[in-house]
């Protein structure tokens, strides 16, 4: 190891290189295994998760298109470099970095995919240091974006066959920047209509549509309600949107938006696009609002204005008004409960190594015991197939190794990962099975065309429509996904924990 020529390194708030996105140790196991000659070693991990949000059916895998531009765009500056050596790294790793890009190889699910613990979501196949660097970033865009994703299949009614216009209205809740944009856009791929942020429309497309019309301030600003109501309404006649809860609901906001409303038939009696197209409103008893308002809407003669809803609402609230008052607003805006998760704020992925390459092709399968059986992971190089039955749906999921192959109409047996199962090896019938891990890169290059936002928004609606059992998606006490291993799989991993832990699992 050379002597260390630390040059000053000078912070710059500014700076900003999603590789350097990295816990310390990263670096420290890295620098130590390339000074011992592990530079070219090929590891392989796994990114999976133990359990699902909230302790439901399923989980949503997103963030695959945000880890393929990183991994693609992978590289460290000379600022990077600087920093690392007055952080004790070798000046040989150093200089090794400065020209790194990452040649790795990435299966995953598509993204969109319905997933379950236990099952990879992404397994990284690549050299030493393309391995471990990447962790932090890895994690932080699946376990966010799968957090949202799924979320929003909840609040948009997805997982309960009961769909609602849901507009994501969080950004100024959201835990920063990154968070609100990323969380706009997973929203809409779980099934949301649109976003109040403005950026995410402009970085992912009108996909991800940018909504909204006016806040309280907006009303406040006026000398009364009633001017308010229309300026808006000269300004933009073809969008009117009301919100009716700055002063009073019924005492003010309704009988000013019936007269605005009633001035626009006036002004445009040929044009009845020129209308009230909905009002909203944020607080009190958001359920009887509804119904009151739209008795009096339509005793008015407005059955087209619609009804929207805001005020901390998340898929309980909404559903408890829908089925228990009948209560059905047109739209809903969702803020703080949808962008931070609010009843499950953290998706538990991990990243752990399984594999490293061996000179002769092989791979040694590795493998965390700890002391508890529950965080015992599954070792090798793995690749996951599911199963789906004789109407198309899920029926299980089966983890293999990666040169095992499974075939329609063919019956297998197979571990149930479940502790509680009473039989832990049962046959099966496999009617259909697909590949679930697929090739998204291979030595660094992208190998498969990435479908547009709306794609995989169809995808995932599509998936909790007709592929997932309907048991899976209930709100309380779903069915838990059948998780298998193969039965070669189930030998390696107990003879594994019985060579390191000095027992059975």
């Amino acid at each position: 190891m050379t002597n260390i020529h630390v040059e000053p390194y000078v912070p710059d708030e500014d700076y900003d290189n999603p590789a350097m996105i990295t816990d310390f140790y990263e670096f420290t196991m890295a620098n130590c295994l390339f000074l011992h000659g592990f530079k070219d070693t090929i590891m392989v991990f796994d990114m999976f998760f133990r359990k699902n949000p909230d302790n439901l059916g399923y989980a949503i895998s997103c963030g695959q298109a945000k880890l393929l531009k990183f991994l693609r765009e992978y590289h460290f500056t000379d600022r990077d470099i600087i920093w690392l050596r007055t952080k004790g790294m070798s000046e040989e790793f150093c200089e090794y970095l400065r020209t790194y890009k990452w040649k790795g190889d990435v299966y995953m699910l598509r993204e969109g995919t319905v997933s379950y613990p236990q099952v990879p979501m992404v397994r990284i196949e690549c050299d030493m240091v393309g391995a471990i660097l990447i962790e932090t970033y890895l994690l932080q865009t699946m376990n966010f974006h799968s957090l949202i994703a799924t979320k929003a299949t909840h609040i948009t009614g997805l997982s309960s066959h009961t769909p609602r216009n849901v507009m994501e209205f969080g950004t100024r809740r959201a835990q920063g920047a990154s968070a609100g944009n990323d969380g706009a856009y997973a929203s809409i791929l779980g099934g949301c209509i649109g976003t109040a942020n403005c950026l995410a429309e402009m970085k992912f497309g009108s996909d991800v549509k940018a909504v909204g019309t006016i806040a309280h301030s907006f009303i406040e600003f006026y000398p009364t309600e009633y001017d308010a109501f229309k300026a808006y309404a000269e300004t933009y006649p073809d969008n009117v949107s009301l919100l009716l809860d700055t002063y009073s609901i019924f005492e003010s906001g309704l009988p000013n938006l019936i007269k605005i409303d009633d001035e626009m038939i006036k002004m445009y009696p040929d044009d009845p696009n020129k209308r009230v197209k909905a009002a909203r409103i944020d607080s009190g008893d958001l359920a009887r609002g509804y119904k009151k308002l739209r008795k009096a809407l339509d005793a008015a003669g407005k059955p087209y204005i619609k009804l929207v809803a805001s005020n901390s609402l998340d898929e309980k609230k909404m559903s408890q008004m829908e089925m228990y008052e009948d209560a059905h607003f047109d739209s809903y805006g969702v803020g703080e409960k949808l962008i931070t998760s609010a009843t499950d704020p953290v998706f538990g992925g991990v990243y752990k190594l399984v594999a490293v390459k061996q000179a002769d092709g092989s791979y040694e399968p590795k493998m965390k015991c700890s002391d508890s059986a529950s965080k015992a992971i599954i070792p090798g190089k793995l690749m996951a197939w599911r199963v789906f039955d004789e109407e198309g749906k899920g029926q299980c999921d089966i983890i293999s190794l990666d040169d095992e192959v499974f075939e329609d109409n063919t019956d297998v047996e197979v571990f149930n990962l479940d502790p509680d199962a009473l039989d832990r090896i049962k046959k099966i019938h496999i009617n259909h099975v697909e590949r679930i891990l697929i090739p998204h890169m291979i030595n660094g290059e992208i190998v498969l065309d990435l479908p547009t936002i709306a794609q995989k928004k169809d995808y995932i609606r599509e998936q909790l429509t007709n592929r997932v059992w309907e048991s899976e998606l209930r709100p309380e006490m779903p069915h838990q996904h059948y998780v298998d291993l193969s039965l070669k799989l189930a030998e390696l991993r107990n003879e594994l924990y019985e060579k390191l832990h000095g027992g059975m699992i």
